[in-house]
């Protein structure tokens, strides 16, 4: 068996794991990474609209 499938399995059944045992951690840490994915897309406008005034 390929060994990027089995970690690609082992990876899904850690989050469905944590998902299910802990679902208030899980949203946290999912907020926690869209704010930071909101932050690095606000710093690129911010640079682009710098960029071309």
């Amino acid at each position: 068996m390929n060994i990027k499938k089995i970690l690609t399995w082992a990876g899904i059944a850690f989050l469905l794991f944590f998902l299910i045992s802990a679902p208030a951690q899980a949203s946290e840490v999912v907020n926690g990474i869209l704010a930071s994915l909101r932050q690095a897309a606000e710093a690129v406008i911010t640079f682009m609209q710098n960029l071309f005034r």
